[in-house]
């Protein structure tokens, strides 16, 4: 399934509502991309694998039914870990805020779910969004994807999702933006 690595929603979309590929096969996929690349990537703090399996056999169901909630129902995607996830971590980039556990989703990612996507996991920050380069010497530093031989940086603070778009291991993920917050990173990872 290497050919919808890189492909956007709109491909993805088309595949899953024209019944060639099927939600759960597409996030499977992509659950296992994560566990393949990202010892070197380093661009998920957390996956939420069984949330992701739940709303993509979810979504298939639905789509197998003729029930469409529109565009992106299927398609995977990843947060910052910036944004609440209900019973997960919302740590910030820091070891600080590990106990953290969100009670309800964020809005954002509430109307995602709504909308019939599959949240497979939360990416990594600089320490309490606050950086331009990416670095975070507390919980981890994602890579860029573009250079194996030399350590490129992926800017941020969003360089966890910049890294995981950049690299095919999802389509979508979600960043913020303050001060080129998501802007540094997509340009340094392209």
């Amino acid at each position: 399934m290497r050919e919808v690595d890189h492909l956007d929603v709109a491909g993805l979309s088309e595949l899953l509502h024209g019944g060639d590929l099927s939600p759960v096969e597409l996030t499977t996929h992509v659950l296992d991309r994560i566990s393949e690349l990202d010892e070197q990537l380093h661009a998920f703090v957390g996956v939420t694998r069984e949330r992701a399996l739940t709303e993509a056999a979810k979504a298939e169901r639905e789509l197998a039914s003729g029930e469409s909630r529109g565009p992106l129902h299927g398609i995977p995607y990843a947060v910052k870990d910036l944004f609440d996830v209900a019973d997960e971590v919302t740590g910030v980039g820091t070891h600080l805020l590990a106990d953290n556990v969100a009670p309800a989703d964020a809005t954002v990612v509430r109307r995602l779910r709504d909308a019939g996507m599959v949240l497979v996991g939360k990416t990594h920050t600089v320490q309490f969004a606050f950086g331009g380069v990416g670095i975070n010497h507390d919980t981890g530093t994602p890579h860029n994807p573009w250079r194996d031989d030399e350590p490129y940086v992926a800017g941020g603070s969003s360089s966890g999702s910049a890294v995981a778009v950049a690299a095919g291991v999802v389509p979508v993920a979600l960043g913020t933006d303050t001060s080129g917050s998501v802007r540094v990173p997509a340009s340094l990872c392209g």
